[in-house]
């Protein structure tokens, strides 16, 4: 079975945020917020095997959740949160386990469970909640197979304009850490993962489209043309894009399509 493009599962979940906003996915509400998803979702079907067990870490509104599944992967979702906002996902097997406050840290999962770990804003506020990026980073190692990999999305670029910007009015979000390529290097070798690519990305804003007439709020025209003034203006620019993206791999051989493994890969 053909498995949905990227667009057709952004435009699904941009048309639950218009009809549910019980459902809280924000950042999904045009077309134009949710395209800024479309890198991830290519990230993942890059590195990760259809058919992979994936631990949606930091599970929120079940958003990227919905991705996995829609998308062929064993998808599990784990989170500090209350899952009150995870009843909406289709497939009635998905597991959800709450982590505990006291130790924000710990994974309840064994050595090697998971062919992949995905952080999609989550990696940067470990800190607020009394762990540390370093100690979360070896645990999301520890659950890795040897070979899976770990997929870090929305890791705030410390040299953001956007972030610099909100700053400075007063009631905008904000983050609190921000980083450097040298963090990102520095982070997957303290945790004994290889690092296989970073960059940065998104130069222009995103989520206020969710603040326009719904016809434009579904205008893949839009979205398309807001895609391609932010590749073109993100060369120059790179430097004070908001986010790092990468993908790290835990040493080992890796799994190809089909649940082989390929021993030369590495």
């Amino acid at each position: 079975m053909t498995r949905p493009s990227e667009d057709t599962i952004l435009a699904e979940l941009t048309a639950r945020s218009i009809d549910h906003p019980e459902d809280q996915l924000v950042a999904l509400g045009s077309l134009l917020g949710a395209h800024q998803y479309r890198t991830l979702y290519r990230l993942c079907r890059k590195h990760l095997p259809e058919g992979s067990r994936v631990l949606d870490w930091g599970a929120g509104n079940g958003h990227f959740s919905y991705f996995l599944q829609r998308s062929g992967y064993r998808a599990e979702g784990f989170s500090l949160l209350d899952p009150r906002f995870l009843g909406w996902l289709p497939d009635p097997t998905y597991t959800f386990t709450r982590g505990d406050t006291r130790d924000p840290v710990t994974l309840p999962y064994g050595d090697g469970a998971f062919d992949g770990v995905v952080s999609v804003g989550v990696l940067e506020h470990v800190r607020e909640t009394g762990g540390n990026e370093e100690r979360s980073l070896a645990e999301i190692a520890r659950v890795l197979r040897p070979g899976g990999v770990f997929v870090c999305y929305h890791f705030p670029n410390r040299l953001s304009w956007i972030d610099w910007a909100a700053r400075r009015v007063p009631g905008l979000h904000r983050h609190e850490y921000r980083y450097t390529r040298r963090d990102v290097e520095r982070l997957a070798a303290g945790a004994g993962l290889d690092l296989v690519e970073a960059r940065r990305y998104g130069v222009l804003p995103r989520n206020s489209g969710a603040r326009l007439p719904r016809s434009l709020r579904m205008s893949r025209t839009l979205a398309q043309a807001w895609d391609a003034a932010d590749r073109v203006l993100g060369l120059p620019l790179s430097l004070f894009c908001q986010n790092y993206c990468f993908v790290a791999r835990k040493p080992g051989p890796v799994r190809s399509s089909g649940g082989r493994t390929d021993r030369n890969a590495e």
